[in-house]
């Protein structure tokens, strides 16, 4: 059978359960039939529609099979190939994207129209997405198969370890102005800080040489890769970015690179592929020639599983909340797919809070409050943040199955004293190996760093930039890994003398049947005087 008459077949409801929709090249079916089923096993059921229209009748068909009421996830197959709209060859293994008309972002040089795969997913017309949705971004069968197996690999192959567990963020410098930057900085320690439980392992490697977290400039890309390559939950890009190169650290001496696609080629994330995450300008501008930053992440072998991109000019202010939105989906309401993740993102991020919500919801009330005061367009912030909904695109599969940690209760005293020991225990449903960890408080560091006045360009001063990155991003007080079964356990930690100020308790379980987080917090005071 034809895909064309099997389309026409499941349009006409030969297939009324179909709670996906795949648009797909007829040349590409063989290479998607792994995931398909993969998906099947699962309890998907399909419905296909023909890529070799417009996006317009794609978009009716996509409708029709929504009347069922099952509908709950579209993939798109292909690139959206510019050269489609001339070349029947490149029309027969191209998806089609829509073309918005930009409202907010063309007032900061971005082009007149967004590329957006969201208005597929839109079934009511008012802007926002109603299932989940995602582009399988591929030039050819061969680059599918890739995407394809690492998709299979992350749900039925991914190893254990404290991947899963960590979030990497890469910074570059804002250039907003120094108000603004000082603001907007603020504000992202404030979403690290409270956005992300303190059971999560974090870093930062920012491109500014004056931050502790910044390593030898010379060497930042290859710092970027390193982040990438030694597995991540999510891994986070913050700045200015283009369609196949990220910003610059500016130094006096001379400009650094943060990450190109000629870096593609170094990255092997072997221990934990990450969902990457471009908080950036043009970095998914998939619908442009040659292919963005975005595609290349996602067709890399051992590259990041998927990565939610922005396709045209993107702002400071309307990111923050999509960015705070997303850590609310996954790390509160605990989504089970990065499809429904992201949709469920997005209609919350234009939601606008009520007074009752304010104490309840304060970092999403903080980014508003501050936005209201140093934005140049205040008065355009509800249509700024729906037009990242239609610029922030998902280059993966939106049925892709996030790993939620099991709950580790933890238990110790409230306050303790530095260098005595701490008793700690707890409760998990795993079996497996646990590690306890006593760490300092993710706004604070174990080192006290000195400020740097002034740009040191030699060798040795560069090669001390490392370091105190390595230090900057280490809070790990004491360690102590045990063997533990499903229910109690207890250890108890050593507490350094110069361990000091509020502390958290951290405990990782992991099994072959999953792993556990929980974490609790400590204040460590100074130790009492020895009296002779």
């Amino acid at each position: 059978m034809s895909l064309l008459l099997a389309t026409s077949l499941l349009l006409l409801g030969a297939d009324s359960a179909a709670d996906t929709v795949v648009v797909c090249p007829p040349s590409f079916k063989e290479a998607l039939q792994p995931w398909v089923l993969h998906r099947e096993a699962q309890g998907h059921r399909f419905a296909y529609v023909s890529n070799e229209q417009s996006a317009n009748a794609i978009r009716d068909d996509i409708r029709k099979v929504a009347t069922s009421g099952r509908l709950r996830a579209i993939v798109l197959v292909g690139d959206a190939d510019p050269r489609a709209y001339t070349d029947a060859a490149f029309r027969a293994v191209s998806t089609p994207t829509f073309q918005a008309t930009a409202k907010v972002n063309v007032l900061w040089g971005s082009e007149p129209t967004i590329a957006t795969d969201n208005w597929y997913a839109d079934l009511d017309d008012d802007m926002l997405p109603d299932v989940a949705i995602g582009r399988l971004s591929a030039d050819s069968p061969g680059e599918l198969g890739a995407i394809v197996r690492k998709i299979i690999a992350y749900e039925k192959q991914r190893p254990t370890g404290i991947w899963q567990r960590r979030v990497n963020f890469v910074a570059g410098v804002g250039g907003f102005g120094a108000v603004a930057d000082n603001v907007i900085e603020t504000a992202t320690k404030k979403v690290l800080t409270e956005g992300i439980p303190a059971s999560y392992e974090t870093s930062m490697t920012y491109g500014s040489w004056r931050s502790p977290f910044c390593p030898d400039p010379r060497h930042f890309h290859q710092a970027t890769v390193d982040r990438l390559n030694e597995g991540s939950l999510f891994w986070v890009y913050i700045g200015h970015g283009q369609r196949r190169v990220l910003d610059r650290v500016r130094t006096p001496s001379g400009f650094y690179h943060i990450f190109d696609t000629d870096d593609v080629a170094k990255i092997h994330c072997t221990t934990g592929s990450p969902i990457a995450i471009f908080l950036a300008c043009y970095t998914g501008s998939f619908d442009e020639l040659p292919d963005c930053l975005g595609e290349e992440f996602l067709r890399a072998e051992e590259g990041p599983v998927a990565v939610l991109c922005g396709s045209r000019v993107t702002m400071p202010y309307a990111m923050a909340v999509m960015g705070h939105e997303l850590m609310e989906q996954y790390f509160v309401k605990r989504r089970e797919t990065l499809g429904e993740l992201v949709m469920h993102a997005k209609r919350q991020m234009m939601r606008e809070l009520q007074e009752s919500e304010q104490a309840a919801k304060a970092t999403r009330h903080l980014l508003d409050s501050i936005a209201a005061v140093i934005s140049p367009a205040p008065q355009l912030l509800e249509d700024e943040r729906r037009e990242h909904v239609l610029l922030f695109n998902l280059l993966g599969d939106p049925l892709l199955r996030l790993d939620h940690p099991r709950e580790v209760v933890v238990a110790t005293v409230a306050e303790a004293q530095a260098g005595s020991p701490l008793r700690v225990s707890g409760t998990t449903a795993v079996n497996g190996r646990c590690t306890v960890e006593l760490i300092c408080r993710r706004d604070r560091f174990k080192t006290r760093f000195v400020a740097r006045p002034e740009y040191d360009s030699r060798d040795a001063a560069l090669s001390d930039y490392t370091t105190v990155y390595a230090h900057a991003n280490d809070r790990q007080w004491v360690i102590s890994s045990l063997e533990c079964r499903a229910g109690e356990f207890e250890t108890t930690l050593d507490i350094p003398n110069d361990a000091l100020g509020p502390c958290h308790v951290r405990v990782f379980v992991e099994g072959s049947e999953g792993f556990g987080l929980g974490a609790t917090e400590l204040n460590v005071r100074r130790a009492a005087p020895v009296t002779p």
